[in-house]
C-alpha cells in the first residue's frame, strides 16, 4: 500500500465498528493505512447485558462503560483515533442536520481521508441512527470539499478536502443468515412499526472485502463490548468456522468514487488510489 493513506469510519455507536466494520478496519490498519472512527454517541440508552431492569446502571453510567469498552476495541482493532460527534442516543435523527453536517466536515477536513465508510440509507435494519448517520455523512463528504461550506470562522482555517470514495456497508443475504444465527433476528421498532433487515442483492455490491486473516482480530475486538454481547446467550457457544464466516468478509456499496467506477467488483476500498 501506499503510504499516506487514510480510512475514516463515521459511525452511530460503540460496537458499530466492530459489529460492523471490524473485518475492514483491521485489515486496513494491519496493512498500514491509518484508520480513524468518528463515533456520533456514547450508546447510552441501550440495554445493559441484555436487560434493562435494575441491574441497568443507568444511562450516564452505560455511556462511560461504553466509552471505555470503545477505546478498548478500537486498540484492538489498530484504530488510531477516536473522535465524538456527542450526540443523545438514540436521538441522532432528531439533531439539527446543519449542525451535524458540519461536525463531520470538521473531521473529513482535518483527516483528509480518501476513504470514507458508513451505514447505507437502510440504516442495516431500519436503526434510525444508522439511517441519521448515513445521511449526515454523505452530506458531509459534500460540503468537505465545497470551499464556501464553513460552519463556523475557525473552520475557515481548514481548506476544503475533496474525499475519493465514500462507501455504504452493504450486507446480502448469506451475511444477514450468518449474523442472525450468532445473535439473533434484528429488528428495531419505530413509531409503532417494525422495521427488519433487508438483504442486499449481490448483484447490488460493488465491493467485498476478504478480511479472513484478521477474524480473530475482530472477535477480541467485539469482546470488548462486554456490556452488549453478554445479552446473546449464542455468542459464546460460535465455533472458530462460524466467526469466521462472520468477519471473514465484508460488503460494501460504492455510493461514488472519483478514481474508478465500473460493473467489476473491487477487492481493495482503496482500488484506484495511488495516494
Amino acid at each position: 500500500m501506499p503510504k499516506g493513506l487514510r480510512l475514516m469510519a463515521v459511525l452511530a455507536h460503540p460496537d458499530d465498528e466492530s459489529l460492523g466494520f471490524g473485518g475492514t478496519l483491521a485489515k486496513y490498519s494491519a496493512s498500514g493505512i491509518e484508520t480513524f472512527l468518528v463515533t456520533a454517541t456514547r450508546g447510552e440508552s441501550g440495554a445493559y447485558r441484555g436487560r434493562r431492569d435494575a441491574s441497568h446502571p443507568g444511562a450516564e453510567a452505560l455511556g462511560a462503560i461504553r466509552e471505555g469498552e470503545l477505546r478498548a476495541a478500537a486498540a484492538v482493532l489498530g484504530i488510531r483515533e477516536i473522535s465524538w460527534l456527542d450526540y443523545r442516543d438514540g436521538q441522532l435523527d432528531r439533531a439539527d442536520p446543519l449542525e451535524a453536517r458540519h461536525r463531520i466536515v470538521r473531521h473529513l477536513r482535518r483527516v483528509r481521508p480518501q476513504v470514507v465508510i458508513t451505514f447505507g440509507p437502510d440504516g442495516a435494519y431500519g436503526h434510525p441512527d444508522h439511517i441519521a448517520i448515513c445521511q449526515f455523512t454523505t452530506a458531509a463528504v459534500v460540503a468537505a470539499a465545497d470551499g464556501a461550506s464553513a460552519a463556523k470562522p475557525e473552520d475557515d482555517a481548514l481548506p476544503p478536502h475533496s474525499v475519493s470514495k465514500l462507501y455504504y456497508l452493504a450486507w446480502p443475504q448469506a451475511t444477514w443468515a450468518a449474523y442472525e444465527r450468532a445473535f439473533r433476528k434484528l429488528a428495531a421498532r419505530v413509531d409503532g412499526g417494525e422495521r427488519q433487515a433487508v438483504p442486499w442483492p449481490d448483484w447490488a455490491l460493488t465491493t467485498t472485502v476478504d478480511a479472513r486473516e484478521h477474524w480473530q482480530t475482530v472477535v477480541r475486538a467485539v469482546s470488548c463490548h462486554e456490556s452488549q454481547v453478554a445479552g446473546y446467550d449464542r455468542w459464546s457457544q460460535l465455533s472458530a468456522e462460524d466467526h469466521e464466516s462472520l468477519w471473514g468478509a465484508q460488503s460494501f456499496y460504492r455510493v461514488f468514487s472519483l478514481v474508478n467506477g465500473g460493473r467489476q467488483r473491487e477487492t481493495d476500498l482503496f482500488d484506484g488510489i495511488d495516494n
